[in-house]
């Protein structure tokens, strides 16, 4: 790549800096451009959203893949013939005769070309368009030669050589010119030339030895042909018969069986014809005679012919006259073999001959080489709407390329990239981004590090009859609902409804809302899957329990019923109560301890939040702000040379939500809504809480004085106050119970007031 000396324009665009194509110079400079510096290093040529016609235009190698080298290629052209490359920009599919360059060989061709087209097709006007150029036909209608080296008929008056490419086309086939009529071209005039020649030595051959060749004259294939016909027959009959001479006991073996001509005695036989056909061609006879008025009744006819061909004088023939007979059809098949220019053979021997008498191969080659002359204005022609295509969509493709502006502003409306197939409907959202999908076993190996929620769908249109696999990107929103075997509707750019199918789901995150609520929505599954698995076993052991206590269960038949008594544990019941009372107490502290200050149980519940759900949204915030659309097309044959950023703002605008309006609609069939007994509900409920929280803040040492195994209260210290005059008190204090004795408090014990 060259050195960078132009100065080129940068622009921020999806989170990354891009160069700015805004001007024609800036494509008449693109060689200069550093190829590390291209958003797309190559593309598909089939797939896209976009002309393929163009696109092959664009493909001088053929290899259905777009590279740099050829779109800076088809950029230098472009600018070369043209006056403006500013008109680039426009994106017209017609042109001003007067804006290509005439000053460029090229440019020049093609000015006159356009004109050529114009004039051809009686149209008086300054400019051409793609409509224009569409139709070959309409521009070489009427013409003789227009350099596609195709002659037709109407390329000549005379008669002779017209009927001579007729008789091409009858014979060896022809091919259609630009002006849509069948002619012929040199290698098919050469064709049919030599075939006529081999066929007429072919046929001179035969007359050279026709007595051998020709064995029945001209009934010769007849003959062949009954031959043929019976020849698996006769030779059937004379190995029977061979054997019947072999061993005599064999002869009654070897015929037709009583038993199989009495079972068909019963039957209609003009319906049997081929079981009779089956039986042996004649009665074995021991010295090997074939007499052709005793054969069997199916192949009466055959014989009839072959002996009417080949035994006109004989009754009856041997296995060696019969041999001596195919052998003289040896000489015929080796000639039929050897055939030569079949091609031309149904226009007859007498024809051909006469074409080759004639010798027009010359004057027919002398029309090809005068239509061949114009190939290089033909050729420009083509180049004209070659050119007309390139001029429309070269700068479409040229910003998917660089800078990929129409993907980034499609959530206007106005334009999509190249790669956006259409518009998936699923779940009460539409998503925008959809890309067709050429091999699904690509897609696995790099779509996970795109960090992008990908709902993989096979679509069929049965207008149609086609299927097409797509990759449909949800940028925004909730997907519980959203599972394998979901049917959706996909809208082609062309407006085309598809019946589509999920088949795959790449998990990813696609909002902070929807990562927020994960972590509790996967709880509740959890514990939804839990319960279900319990409730699933628990069912099962019960069924099972009740299924063997029935089979188990005997009949009590004594009259007297035991009585069953249960006795009290009064230890265990205190252990009990006593453990409820410690955790009462402990949860009653706790609780009087977080309401002090009240702000403090909202910190509590800010912290709790921030604990499950923080990870979750920090993870889905790197996420999102590195969605990158780069692997997805890279698994789609494309060579992304740099990130398509797909952020959180930019992807909502890709993924669209159903809203509805805020209107009160009264559903006769939907549940009452009783708002008041809601608001006591609520109301309660939050007394409670509160009557709860005051309860364990005003209770909050009481649990810890009261030991409920003793179910006395434990003494504790009074601390009083120091009298004002500095003199030391002491004050005791009674056991609950009043039988011991106050113990006085000594002063170093007292604790100060404070």
């Amino acid at each position: 790549m060259a050195t960078e000396k132009y100065a080129w324009k940068y622009c921020s665009i999806g989170g990354m800096t891009r160069i700015s194509i805004k001007s024609g110079e800036d494509i008449r400079h693109l060689g200069e451009l550093d190829q590390k510096l291209w958003t797309v290093l190559s593309c598909p040529v089939a797939g896209l959203e976009f002309p393929e016609k163009t696109l092959k235009f664009i493909d001088s190698d053929n290899d259905g893949r777009i590279r740099v080298k050829e779109i800076v290629d088809t950029a230098n052209w472009l600018c070369s013939v043209l006056k403006d490359p500013d008109l680039l920009l426009q994106g017209s599919d017609s042109l001003a005769i007067s804006a290509f360059n005439q000053e460029d060989p090229q440019g020049k061709i093609l000015h006159d070309s356009a004109k050529h087209i114009l004039a051809n097709l009686g149209l008086e006007k300054d400019s051409i368009s793609i409509a224009d150029t569409a139709d070959s036909t309409a521009i070489f209608a009427g013409t003789r030669f227009n350099g596609d080296g195709v002659i037709t008929p109407a390329s000549t008056d005379d008669a002779e050589l017209k009927a001579t490419i007729e008789a091409i086309i009858a014979s060896v086939g022809g091919s259609a010119d630009r002006s849509g009529e069948n002619g012929v071209n040199a290698a098919q005039i050469e064709a049919f030339y030599g075939a006529c020649a081999d066929y007429i030595a072919w046929r001179d051959a035969a007359e050279a030895d026709k007595e051998n060749i020709f064995p029945y004259g001209e009934k010769t294939e007849e003959a062949l042909a009954a031959c043929e016909s019976v020849k698996a027959k006769v030779k059937d009959w004379f190995t029977r018969c061979t054997l019947a001479s072999y061993d005599e006991n064999s002869a009654a073996s070897l015929e037709m069986s009583t038993a199989k001509i009495s079972g068909l005695a019963d039957m209609d036989l003009s319906e049997c014809s081929d079981q009779i056909a089956a039986c042996p061609l004649a009665h074995i006879e021991k010295d090997g005679k074939l007499e052709f008025k005793k054969v069997n009744p199916a192949w009466k006819a055959a014989m009839e012919k072959v002996h009417g061909l080949l035994f006109p004088d004989k009754k009856s023939i041997d296995e060696a006259e019969w041999n001596e007979a195919l052998a003289r059809f040896d000489a015929y098949k080796a000639w039929k073999g050897s055939k030569k220019g079949a091609a031309v053979e149904g226009l007859g021997e007498e024809a051909v001959r006469g074409w080759l008498k004639a010798g027009r191969k010359a004057d027919l080659d002398a029309l090809v080489a005068e239509d061949l002359a114009l190939e290089a204005e033909a050729k420009a022609i083509d180049n004209v709407d070659k050119f007309l295509w390139l001029f429309r969509d070269f700068y479409t493709l040229l910003k998917n390329y660089v800078t990929m502006p129409d993907f980034y502003d499609s959530w206007k409306g106005e334009t999509k990239a190249i790669f956006q197939a259409g518009t998936l409907y699923i779940d009460q959202r539409s998503l925008d981004l959809c890309i067709k999908v050429a091999d699904m076993g690509k897609q696995a190996e790099v779509v996970a590090s795109s960090g992008m929620y990908l709902i993989y769908c096979n679509c069929t249109s049965k207008v149609k009859g086609q299927t097409m696999t797509i990759a449909a990107a949800l940028t925004d929103g909730e997907v519980d609902n959203l599972r394998v075997g979901q049917n959706a509707v996909f809208y082609d750019r062309n407006g085309l409804d598809w019946d589509a199918v999920v088949t795959k789901i790449v998990d990813n995150p696609t909002s902070i809302r929807q990562a927020f609520w994960s972590p509790y929505r996967k709880l509740a599954n959890t514990i939804q899957d839990r319960i279900s698995k319990k409730a699933a076993e628990k069912e099962s052991k019960v069924n099972a329990g009740l299924t063997e206590k029935a089979n188990n269960a005997q009949l009590n038949t004594d009259p007297k019923l035991e009585t069953i008594k249960s006795t009290f544990d009064i230890a265990k019941f205190a252990g009990i109560f006593a453990a409820i009372g410690m955790g009462v107490g402990f949860i009653g502290s706790a609780i009087a301890k977080l309401i002090v200050p009240w702000y403090n149980i909202f910190i509590c519940f800010f912290v709790l939040v921030l604990v499950i759900s923080g990870p979750s949204m920090f993870m889905a915030w790197l996420k999102l702000r590195k969605r990158n659309l780069g692997p997805v097309l890279n698994a789609n044959g494309w060579a992304i040379n740099s990130r398509l950023l797909v952020n959180i703002k930019f992807g909502a605008t890709l993924t669209h939500l159903a809203k509805y309006p805020k209107i009160v609609i009264n559903d006769p069939f939907a549940k009452k809504d009783n708002k008041g007994k809601k608001a006591i509900a609520w109301i309660v409920a939050i007394l409670l809480v509160l009557g709860g929280l005051f309860a364990g803040h005003y209770f909050k040492g009481w649990f810890g004085k009261w030991n409920p195994i003793s179910d006395k209260f434990k003494t504790e210290a009074v601390v009083t106050e120091a009298p004002a005059d500095g003199t030391e008190a002491a004050e005791a204090t009674a056991p609950a119970d009043g039988t011991a004795e106050a113990e006085a408090q000594s002063p170093a014990e007292t604790v100060p007031a404070e």
